[in-house]
């Protein structure tokens, strides 16, 4: 392990909002030149140093596009956050790069990935970002969203849902000058790096190699989530906003195991989570999608009552969906019983299993859930 910290003067009279302007176009001058579709994963955000390294030789490139020097392999470094930039190793920039030499893959955080690594300041600190090809990404999410050893008419369905859900994003954050995407499910997909990775993963990837989703010529928003619970939802039930392709949809995923739960609250517990209510004394279901989910739920408390709606329902419970019924128990407790995990929009996985197990190849299983879409290659730009 090597750390050093270096705080030379160059930066230090630098203002942040003169510099920062200059990393956003160093960073269009000096990345390098793909022609496939890369996308760029915020693995690291706002944090004070973040480790990195390579399992190669790795060129370390400055905010210039020059090369500085190179990091031995398979040594770890932390880059530090210094005033005007960034610290690592013995250099000091605006930003770094490090590409690894041959087929080498780089170290972020405590994971290792494919692509190459920039470390950049932003407000709160340093962002790592992983910039690797959209198809080896989607060989690490294949395997983070579904199981590797499923159907892999399934595994086929999720690499061109994840495609195009990747791609969506980029073009959504086409403005940010840092990333496209993250790495967590909360917001995003599950990316882990090339732990993940497995020969059913690359098989679904390579098959399905630059298919996207679309409708009318533009790259839908393809949500997908583990089960649903017997039917999905229309969007505008969960999300407010319509979408002409994300229909609700008769689903084959209300006997699996993980899609029944039962969750118990005492009022305390309640309480706790949704202020200003004080004691709750009821739950009650105020309004329901036309497939029985909750979007409406009322808080009724001893110092006030509060209303959750939509995705709140879900999101402030931590509950696994919003397909539940409630009851009290004896000694007070509320007790809600659901099926279904996730949002219910989109692609079901667990229907996607299953409807691959009986025979149902991925377009067919994609057609199911996304209306009106087509499939169309991708370009490079």
């Amino acid at each position: 392990m090597k750390f050093q910290l270096f705080l030379g003067s160059l930066f230090s009279q630098v203002k942040f909002r003169h510099w920062w302007m200059g990393i956003l176009l160093w960073i269009a001058l000096v990345a390098p030149a793909q022609a496939s579709v890369i996308l760029r994963v915020a693995i690291e955000r706002g944090v004070n140093q973040v480790k990195v390294g390579s399992s190669t030789a790795a060129l370390v490139k400055d905010s210039t596009g020059k090369t500085l020097g190179q990091l031995p392999a398979m040594s770890a470094y932390y880059a530090q956050s210094v005033p005007g930039g960034v610290a690592l190793d013995k250099w000091q920039s605006g930003l770094f790069w490090i590409e690894p030499t041959g087929k080498g893959f780089v170290y972020i955080g405590d994971r290792w990935y494919r692509g190459r690594t920039l470390v950049v300041p932003t407000e709160k600190g340093l962002t790592a970002v992983n910039w690797v090809d959209a198809e080896e990404y989607l060989y690490s999410v294949i395997g983070g969203e579904m199981d590797t050893s499923w159907p892999q008419e399934a595994l086929k369905a999720q690499a061109i849902a994840a495609r195009t859900y990747a791609l969506y994003e980029r073009e959504k954050q086409r403005n940010n000058p840092i990333y496209d995407l993250g790495d967590s499910p909360d917001r995003w997909q599950i990316y882990q790096g090339v732990k993940s990775e497995s020969p059913s993963t690359y098989a679904a990837v390579d098959g399905t190699a630059g298919q996207v989703l679309t409708y009318n010529n533009k790259i839908i928003l393809s949500v997908f989530h583990a089960c649903s619970g017997g039917h999905t939802e229309n969007v505008e039930d969960v999300w407010g906003n319509t979408l002409p392709y994300l229909r609700a949809v008769q689903d084959y995923d209300q006997d699996v195991k993980e899609c029944n739960w039962v969750k118990t609250f005492s009022p305390a517990e309640i309480s706790a989570r949704i202020s200003g209510v004080g004691n709750v004394k009821d739950i009650i279901p105020e309004k329901y999608s036309p497939f029985r989910s909750v979007k409406a739920l009322k808080i009724v408390g001893d110092k006030g009552t509060k209303v959750l709606e939509g995705e709140a329902v879900r999101t402030a419970l931590k509950l696994r969906s919003t397909r539940f019924n409630v009851s009290k128990s004896a000694d007070g407790s509320f007790v809600l019983q659901g099926l279904g995990y996730g949002h219910a929009l989109g692609m079901s996985q667990w229907g996607a299993y299953n409807l691959a197990r009986r025979g149902i190849n991925h377009l067919q299983i994609l057609g199911h859930y996304y209306q009106g879409v087509a499939l169309t290659p991708i370009k490079a730009k």
